[in-house]
């Protein structure tokens, strides 16, 4: 009985922790062109692991976080160093030569939004923005001069207004990687520093 009970708990948690999806591919694979054996990577919003797994198979030092325990937990029985975390609070200045963000971005009324970990993992908020412009105005600070980060948009976001907020945050944006889907265009934006 114990043992069905575990099984039970370990199911709802992995219905509350985003698992992989095309989004998560193109992250994963864009992402790998950037990274080091040498460098420190940094995966924010984690999720399942599958992102920052793939990275670390470059031979870096990546660090997953997520605000939500549950996927904190499937990182940290993945292998990676984990830390909770909301987007790159606890860090300090200068130390990540790699950040790799796939954010909720699905634009969500809030009339029609559920109090859950599912929930915050895909809700962006009424414009799809809510987590990605305060993500674009304080990155830049964990960033080594010279480091750059991989930002996972959909068209759904407004990809312009997204390059804007990374201008705000003193961040150059460019297209790296993109795939076409119905309803959307999933894109990778490189950032940098504007003036390293």
């Amino acid at each position: 009985m114990k043992d069905d009970r575990i099984e039970l708990a370990s199911q709802r948690d992995l219905d509350q922790v985003y698992e992989p999806a095309e989004d998560s591919h193109l992250l994963a694979e864009t992402a790998r062109e950037y990274v080091g054996t040498d460098d420190l990577v940094l995966e924010v919003g984690t999720g399942s692991a599958y992102v920052a797994t793939a990275l670390a198979t470059t031979g870096a030092e990546v660090v997953a976080t997520d605000v939500n325990p549950m996927a904190c937990r499937e990182a940290y029985e993945a292998g990676l160093s984990t830390v909770r975390a909301n987007l790159v609070e606890p860090f300090r200045d200068h130390c990540f030569d790699v950040v790799a963000f796939n954010p909720p971005y699905l634009p969500t009324d809030p009339d029609h939004e559920f109090d859950d970990w599912m929930e915050r993992a895909l809700s962006g908020g009424e414009d799809g923005r809510a987590v990605i412009d305060p993500f674009l105005a304080t990155v830049r600070r964990v960033l080594v001069d010279d480091g750059v980060v991989l930002l996972l948009v959909s068209s759904l976001t407004d990809i312009d207004a997204v390059r804007a907020s990374a201008a705000a945050g003193g961040l150059t944006a460019r297209e790296v990687a993109e795939e076409s889907h119905p309803f959307e265009r999933l894109v990778v934006l490189e950032l940098r520093p504007d003036d390293p």
